[in-house]
């Protein structure tokens, strides 16, 4: 899910930018397919315990279920609204949702595999929270991490500049999206293999051809641009969002064809727990 660290709220912040799940999912098929990427250079077998943190409406969390029928499997989300429409996917005995910060979350024991998906960039500090991660794992477990890696592109570096201007920097300049949110490969190779794993890291960068009015601003509207909402009345929240949206436009106009295309990077890092 979602894309500055603090202090930006975490995923799931049941603050005034509340998530919102109709919106998210109008990109559902965009945001799985680095979900199914990253599950495919997971090497476990038969795991006992699967945890999802950061599962958000859990469409994907059930995927884990079905991959491991014998798996039980725990989403956790901090939001409320998330969780709600997670609900209608949870199975007695094999799929439940918890609400939780990923920040706080400890396991009760080993668990075998912890997913975590487009989730860390919104804590600060994430590394050393990977490497807490890694240290819950069974032997022979597994720990699976996507972030997202474009906060240098114009998505990002277009909203932090207009978060820094003069008109702006008194209410947003400490959540403007930086630069050094996440890691490049080699930093997440270095975290898992610290941390006692074997590390298999990459990134991939998605081409995305988006339809409709303004879609790149669509697509944000979910993720970097809540935070940044959040700080400001629907007056200014407006103006800010239509400076924005041209800045969008020019930076990803649409083609003769009427779509817009996103190049979005992503960056995956799985290790595993030598059994």
């Amino acid at each position: 899910m979602t894309t500055t660290g603090d202090p930006t709220p975490p995923v799931g912040d049941s603050s005034p930018a509340r998530w919102q799940p109709d919106t998210y999912l109008r990109f559902a098929g965009e945001r799985a397919r680095p979900f199914a990427d990253l599950l495919a250079r997971v090497g476990a077998e038969s795991p006992a315990r699967v945890v999802d943190l950061g599962c958000g409406e859990g469409a994907l969390t059930a995927s884990l279920a079905r991959r491991w029928p014998a798996a039980r499997v725990t989403g956790v989300d901090s939001s409320p609204e998330m969780l709600a429409a997670a609900a209608a996917r949870a199975l007695p005995g094999r799929v439940d949702f918890a609400l939780g910060d990923v920040r706080d979350w400890a396991p009760a024991g080993p668990v075998d595999v912890v997913v975590s998906n487009a989730v860390l960039h919104w804590v600060d500090g994430h590394p050393g929270l990977m490497a807490r991660w890694a240290g819950q794992l069974a032997p022979g477990g597994w720990l699976a991490v996507q972030v997202p890696g474009n906060f240098r592109a114009p998505t990002h570096a277009l909203l932090a500049e207009l978060c820094r201007s003069p008109e702006w920097a008194g209410r947003l300049a400490e959540v403007a999206p930086r630069a050094d949110t996440v890691l490049d490969p080699a930093g997440y190779a270095e975290v898992l293999g610290t941390a006692g794993l074997s590390a298999d890291v990459w990134e991939t960068t998605y081409l995305h051809a988006l339809s409709g009015s303004d879609p790149v601003l669509t697509w944000v509207r979910s993720t970097v641009l809540r935070p940044v909402l959040a700080r400001l009345d629907d007056d200014a929240a407006g103006r800010f969002t239509d400076a924005y949206a041209a800045a969008l436009r020019a930076a990803y106009p649409p083609r003769p064809d009427g779509t817009t295309l996103l190049p979005f990077r992503r960056v995956f890092a799985v290790g595993s727990r030598p059994a």
